[in-house]
C-alpha cells in the first residue's frame, strides 16, 4: 500500500490539492519501474514529498550534493535493490525516501516549456520517484532508460513527452 507524506510551504498554492497529483505521479513511476508490485503490496510503502521554495532546495543541494545552487527536484533514496525486491513481504513500513520540489524553478521551467505547473510537478515527481527506485542518469545508457520510463509514466497520466524522444 503506497502512502504519500506530503508537506508544502507557503510558496505553494494552498487552494490546489497537491496530494492526488503527487500520488498519481508516484504510482505511474512505480508502474514503469522494475518493481511495479510495490504499489499493491500489503506492506506500507512510503514516499515523503516536500513542496518548498528555491532557497530551501539550494540549502539542501549545497549540504548533500556540494552544489550551492537551487535545482528543480532533489531525491534522497532510503532503500536499495535488496529492499525493493523484498518490498512485497509483510514487514514494517518501507520508506522509499524523500523528494523535494522547488517552486520557483518549477514555475520558470514550466513557462519555458509552455506546460502547466501541475504537469511539470507531475514530471518532477515521476523523475524523483524513479530516483528513489534506483534509476539514475549518470551515463547515456542509464539516462535513456530513465527518460523512457518517465515518458511512459507521463503517458499513463495523459501528459506529453517532455523530451521529444520515443518511449
Amino acid at each position: 500500500m503506497l502512502e504519500i507524506a506530503l508537506d508544502s510551504d507557503e510558496e505553494w498554492d494552498s487552494s490546489r490539492s497537491w496530494l492526488p497529483l503527487v500520488r498519481k505521479a508516484a504510482q505511474a513511476a512505480i508502474a514503469e519501474s522494475d518493481y511495479p508490485e510495490i504499489a499493491d503490496a500489503d506492506r506500507p510503502i512510503e514516499i515523503s514529498v516536500t513542496l518548498t521554495g528555491n532557497d530551501e532546495v539550494q540549502a539542501l543541494n549545497a549540504k548533500w550534493r556540494g552544489k550551492d545552487k537551487p535545482t528543480n527536484v532533489l531525491s534522497f533514496p532510503m532503500t536499495d535493490e535488496h529492499d525493493l525486491s523484498r518490498a512485497n513481504l509483510v514487514q514494517s513500513e518501507l520508506l522509499l525516501g524523500d523528494i523535494i520540489v522547488a517552486r520557483g524553478i518549477c514555475e520558470s521551467e514550466a513557462a519555458e516549456k509552455d506546460v502547466s505547473v501541475e504537469d511539470h510537478v507531475t514530471h518532477l515527481v515521476v523523475h524523483g520517484t524513479l530516483h528513489l527506485l534506483g534509476y539514475d542518469h549518470h551515463n547515456d545508457r542509464d539516462a535513456a532508460d530513465m527518460e523512457a520510463r518517465e515518458v511512459r509514466a507521463l503517458k499513463r497520466l495523459g501528459i506529453a513527452n517532455p523530451y521529444g524522444i520515443p518511449a
